[in-house]
C-alpha cells in the first residue's frame, strides 16, 4: 500500500512513517517543516520506499499529484502548540482550515480514504469529564486567540464529516489528547519536553497558572498503533474517535514527578498565564477522554503508563542534549 502522510516530518508523523515502512508500505511525506523538522525523518530519508516532498498541503497542484498516486491519506498537517497558536492566530486558522479543504477536495476527486487528526481542544471548557465524542463543545470568547485552534479543528471535523455524508468519502476523525514521546519539541509550548529539558539542566520549571489543571498524556507509540488500526477498521469511516490515555495528572504533580525521575535540582516556579504568553489567556481545568468508542472499534487500551513514557522522553532529551 502507498500511504501519504501530510505533516509527516512532525513529531507524530515521523513516528507513523517509520512504523508504516516497517510494515512494508510505501510512504510519501509532504511537510513544509514550519513546525516539523528534517531531523525527525533522518532515519528513513534514504529508505527505498520513502519519499519526502518539501511543500505545503495548500499547494493544490502538488497535492493533486501526490493524492492521485497514493492509496490512503493520514492528514496530520496542522498549526499546533499553544505558544504558536497564541503568537500566530492567522497562520493557525489559514493552515488548519484551508489545508484540510485542499486535502479533502483532492481526496474526494480521487476517492481516497482519509484519516483526519483533530484535537481534544474541540471540547473547549466543557466540564462534562470524561469527554465523550458526542458531547457539546464549550468554547471561550473570540478575544482569546487560543480558541482559534479549537474552532479551526472543529471546522475541519465538520468538513470531513460533510464530505463523508454528501459524497460518501471515507473519512475518519481522530481527536488526539496530549500525545507525547521521544522527538517532541517544547518550542511551541508542549509541556512535557519543556519540563524535562528544564529538569535536565537544573533550571526552574515554570508552571503556568495554578498548576491544578489536569491532563492525560498518551505515548506516541500507542497513538501510532491506534491510528493504523483505525485506518484499517471497516466501521471507522464517518465516525469521530477520542484517542489518548485516561491516566489523569495535575501539571504541578507532573513537574514534581519529572524532577524526581531526573534526580534534578530544579525548583517549581509558578507564573501567570499573562506572564507566560504576554496577553490574557483562557484555559480548561480538566481534560480526560472517554475511550469506550475506540476500545469497541479496535480494542484500544494504552500500553504505556505515564512513567514509562516519561522515561522514554527523559532518555531521548538527555541523549540530544549530550550530542
Amino acid at each position: 500500500m502507498h500511504v501519504l502522510i501530510t505533516g509527516g516530518a512532525g513529531f507524530i508523523g515521523s513516528h507513523l512513517a517509520e512504523s508504516l515502512l516497517k510494515s512494508g508500505h510505501h510512504v510519501t511525506v509532504i511537510d513544509d517543516v514550519s513546525t516539523g523538522s528534517l531531523q525527525n525523518i533522518q532515519a528513513v530519508q534514504d529508505h527505498p520506499r520513502f519519499r519526502f516532498v518539501l511543500d505545503s498541503v495548500r499547494n493544490e497542484t502538488v497535492m493533486n499529484l501526490l493524492v492521485e498516486s497514493c492509496d490512503v491519506i493520514y492528514h496530520l498537517a496542522a498549526a499546533v502548540g499553544v505558544q504558536l497558536i497564541v503568537d500566530r492566530p492567522v497562520h493557525t486558522i489559514e493552515t488548519n482550515i484551508h489545508g484540510t479543504e485542499v486535502v479533502l477536495s483532492t481526496a474526494n476527486k480521487f476517492s481516497k480514504k482519509v484519516l483526519l487528526a483533530s484535537t481534544s481542544e474541540v471540547y473547549g471548557k466543557s466540564e462534562a469529564v470524561p469527554f465523550h465524542e458526542d458531547d457539546d463543545s464549550v468554547l471561550g470568547s473570540t478575544r482569546f486567540s487560543r480558541w482559534s485552534y479549537a474552532c479551526s479543528k472543529a471546522i475541519d471535523e465538520f468538513l470531513g464529516l460533510a464530505y463523508h455524508q454528501q459524497y460518501g468519502l471515507p473519512v475518519i476523525i481522530v481527536r488526539l489528547f496530549n500525545t507525547v514521546g521521544p522527538r517532541q519539541t517544547g518550542q511551541y509550548g508542549m509541556v512535557i519536553p519543556r519540563f524535562v529539558r528544564r529538569a535536565l539542566q537544573n533550571e526552574p520549571i515554570e508552571i503556568y497558572g495554578s498548576g491544578e489543571q489536569t491532563r492525560c498524556f498518551c505515548c506516541v507509540f500507542d497513538v501510532i498503533d491506534a491510528l493504523e488500526k483505525l485506518m484499517a477498521c471497516p466501521k471507522a469511516p464517518g465516525r469521530v474517535f477520542n484517542l489518548g490515555s485516561d491516566e489523569e495528572v495535575t501539571i504541578d504533580a507532573l513537574a514534581g514527578r519529572i524532577i524526581r525521575m531526573t534526580t534534578s535540582k530544579s525548583t517549581k516556579k509558578q507564573i501567570s498565564y499573562e506572564q507566560a504568553y504576554g496577553r490574557p489567556f483562557d484555559d480548561m481545568i480538566r481534560r480526560r477522554p472517554d475511550l469506550a468508542r475506540i476500545h469497541e472499534a479496535i480494542g484500544y487500551r494504552p500500553d504505556y503508563s505515564l512513567d514509562q513514557t516519561l522515561n522514554l522522553i527523559i532518555q531521548d532529551l538527555r541523549d540530544r542534549l549530550q550530542s
